[in-house]
Order: structure tokens, then sequence, then C-alpha cells
């Protein structure tokens, strides 16, 4: 059995994680981390903390589903304690990001800003399109519930930068993610990322490849959080046989 511990666990993602970790038979739930009111059932044998050192303690991988503060604590607290670590948490400050990365010289670390498989294969499509369709305009648009804190999501970001690899552009330097007024003509390297808001929707993406007379759209909807939730779960029992490093979902199943 591999012992799981969640950050996050109070969040909609944690419900998830914690009820697919339950009903795994591979999976024991040996510890959650919570910052306020624990409302999923869990067993009496579960570790609830609110200490990071406490979390590593009890576990072989971690799964992280928070916030950039939270996540900042896991990776300062693997440095001290390593144990391998799942995160997807987006919106990282570059310090954040730094530390994630410090992370995983000390503990195998996968990161992922989306855990789902079919977003995995998106990312390459992308970037094999973008590389054969020089002439065409890049626009991606994610569309996600109104309690999302973050815009453009990490996900869009992600496929941007695998859109802008195929054509060897640095995305600092081409990326929009705003238009408002008397703008001009859109320039031709320019990868546009604009985010939409509102009622429950889970996570919609589409990056769209358009040209004079035609263009091709690349999609993918998620219909429920159990995939990231599932997708993070696979991506644990793969990581705790890794060495250290950094790894992306990509590797964990293979694409």
């Amino acid at each position: 059995m591999i012992k799981v511990a969640i950050v996050g666990s109070t969040g909609r993602m944690g419900s998830h994680l914690i009820q697919d970790t339950l009903a795994d038979s591979q999976l024991e739930l040996s510890a959650v981390h919570v910052f306020d009111e624990l409302k999923t059932p869990i067993p009496e044998t579960t570790l609830v903390t609110n200490d990071m050192d406490k979390l590593l303690e009890n576990c072989d991988v971690v799964v992280d589903f928070s916030a950039p503060v939270a996540t900042q604590a896991l990776c300062e607290a693997v440095l001290k304690n390593p144990k391998p670590i799942v995160v997807a948490t987006t919106g990282f400050t570059p310090h954040q990001q730094n530390l994630l990365a410090e992370a995983a010289k000390v503990a195998p670390v996968l990161y992922s800003s989306n855990m789902s498989v079919g977003i995995a294969l998106l990312k390459q499509l992308v970037r094999d399109v973008s590389s054969k369709l020089k002439d065409f305009d890049i626009e991606i648009v994610e569309m996600h519930h109104r309690h999302k804190v973050d815009a453009p999501s990490g996900t869009a970001l992600t496929l941007a930068e695998f859109a802008a690899e195929g054509r060897g552009l640095d995305l600092d330097k081409v990326r929009v993610s705003g238009r408002d007024g008397q703008i001009g003509a859109r320039s031709k390297d320019e990868i546009a990322v604009m985010a939409l808001r509102g009622g429950d929707i889970v996570g919609r993406h589409t990056v769209g490849f358009y040209n004079d007379g035609e263009y091709i759209e690349l999609g993918h909807t998620a219909t429920s959080r159990q995939t990231f939730s599932k997708g993070a779960l696979r991506g644990a029992k793969w990581l705790v046989n890794q060495k250290n490093g950094l790894y992306s979902i990509n590797d964990a199943i293979g694409i």
C-alpha cells in the first residue's frame, strides 16, 4: 500500500482526492493537511494536521491541489524532509516556482497545471501543429467556474508555452492576455491567451490556429473534477519509484 497525504483537502479537489484515494486498493489515505474545516469523511486512522513536517513524516507521497502559499510551505518542508510530491497548484510567483525546482533536486516532484490525460496529449498536438502551421495566428481561450482565482489558467499558459516552443518563440515576449480600444492590427507572432469565467464550468480549453480562408481548433473539455484527481493519483503511484527530479504528467503516462 502506498501511503498518500493530501494538501488542499478542504477544497473542491480535495474532496475528490480523498474519495478516489479511499476507493483505490493500492492506496492508503495516511494524512490530510487542513487550513479550515474538513467536510469530507475520512478514516479515524488518517492524520489530520496543519503541520507540513508531520504530514511528510506520515506518508510515502503527497498530492497537492491547494494554493501557492500552501505549496510554498510544502516545498520548504520537503527541502528538510524529502518526499515525492505531486503538485497541481497554479498561480505561482517566480520565488515559488524556484522553490519547486529546488525541491526537485532532493525529491521526485511531478508538477503539471492540469492532471488530465487529454490535456497531456493536447499539449503535444499544439506544439506539433504550431510548428507546421507557422503562418496561422494562434488564439487560446479558456473557460472556468466563477470561483477560480487565477487567470489565465495554468493550463492555458502551459498550452501557450507549447505553442511558442513549436515556433521557437519566447512566450513572455509574444503573449497577449487582453485587448481593449484602438490597439492596431494583430502582430504575426502574437499568441493570445484569454480567460472567461462563469457558472460551474469545470474547465474548457480551445487552441485555435487561424489563417485566411481556413482555421483549425483543438479543444479539451473536462466534465468532472475526478479527471484531475484520478490523473494525479495515477501520477503519485508512478512517482514513488522515480529518482529525484522534476517530472510532468506526460512522463507519468508515457507520452
